[in-house]
């Protein structure tokens, strides 16, 4: 006998990657479901300024404030590609199904901490390190250096007009420590335990600096600045069910599937640069 738990911890699901995750602090959820894993993403145009005719309309146009143009709000269908799933036994989990539902809401805690959303993230940072839309050649970084590199990736994005709230500096822990040793950098190291839980360990320059294990971010990764705007990140638990009383097991299998991918934006990909590191280090 299988309980079918999907619809109850979907929620449960989002809300921990919210609060956990952390690629939710340089991405968004601005798209709409339109399949099961279809999103669709808005595009709206702005209009050009004109003139204003005081003595009345200018030239062919019937209207003093300037030509009336159509602005297009254009939509595009993103497909998911990753399909995931995961599969595990919760021993003595036979005793009520109201026991069933917390120990399995436990366990999906668990799996969804350790092993989904490091995945996720991993493979978040990646697409948004790919679709950067300023890349500079690979350099190494030093301490003498990571400040002049950083002010940099700062100047590109106000270059392009990109919000200066809520921009984010993702380091290594390697990087962090080239910008402890840096006498160019003072650090404000005054932050909440809620962004410390997403991995926010200082401000730089209005910037948040994150910090995020090597391991789920590119080889080469020297350190990226981002604006969530310029990446959606969709995530849908699927289906989560508990069985009960098969054949392989004397507790209770617990099976899940979990579809997510990210998209840099083409419109707003000038909100990430992306600074790589050579694959050797130099002398």
């Amino acid at each position: 006998m299988a309980i079918t738990l999907t619809e109850k911890f979907a929620p449960y699901t989002d809300e921990q990657f919210k609060n956990e995750s952390k690629r939710s602090l340089v991405t968004n959820q601005d798209f709409d479901w339109t399949g099961a894993h279809t999103i669709k993403v808005y595009k709206i145009q702005t209009s050009e300024m004109q003139d204003y005719g005081r003595t009345g309309p200018a030239g062919d146009n019937f209207s003093r404030y300037g030509s009336i143009a159509d602005l297009n709000a254009s939509t595009e269908e993103l497909a998911l590609k990753k399909d995931r799933s995961f599969i595990f036994n919760v021993d003595k989990l036979d005793a009520d199904e109201t026991q069933q539902q917390v120990e399995a809401a436990t366990a999906l805690a668990r799996q969804n901490r350790e092993v989904v959303i490091p995945e996720v993230d991993s493979y978040t940072y990646g697409v948004m390190c790919t679709g950067a839309g300023t890349k500079p050649a690979a350099k190494a970084l030093t301490a003498e250096s990571i400040y002049s590199d950083i002010l940099a990736a700062s100047a590109a994005l106000d270059d392009a007009e990109v919000p200066e709230t809520d921009r984010v500096l993702i380091v290594t822990p390697a990087t962090y420590q080239l910008m402890k040793q840096s006498e160019s950098i003072v650090l404000n190291c005054d932050v909440g335990e809620e962004m410390r839980q997403k991995g926010v360990i200082a401000n730089i320059d209005g910037m948040n600096v994150q910090k995020v294990p090597a391991n789920r971010l590119p080889a080469k990764f020297g350190f990226m600045v981002a604006h969530p705007s310029a990446t959606v990140a969709p995530t849908k638990l699927e289906d989560f069910n508990v069985h009960n009383d098969t054949i392989y097991s004397s507790g209770a299998v617990v099976t899940g599937r979990i579809c997510y991918d990210a998209f840099v934006l083409d419109n707003k990909k000038k909100g990430i640069y992306y600074q790589a590191i050579p694959t050797e280090p130099t002398e």
